[in-house]
């Protein structure tokens, strides 16, 4: 599991790209549907607003 934001916003990324390889080579219009509800999540968690971490300024 990662340890920081920068990782774990690595790991979503790595997701996404491996949607994008599952969605060139398919065709079913069943399983792009899944890939795209797939994508919104991994997308909100992605562009999370605030993000998982604050900056703290004192």
């Amino acid at each position: 599991m990662p340890n920081n934001e920068k990782e774990y916003n690595g790991y979503l990324i790595d997701q996404l790209r491996l949607l994008k390889r599952i969605e060139a080579v398919t065709k079913d219009k069943e399983a792009l549907e899944v890939i795209e509800f797939e994508r919104e999540f991994i997308e909100q968690k992605l562009y999370q607003n605030p993000t998982l971490t604050k900056d703290t300024k004192d």
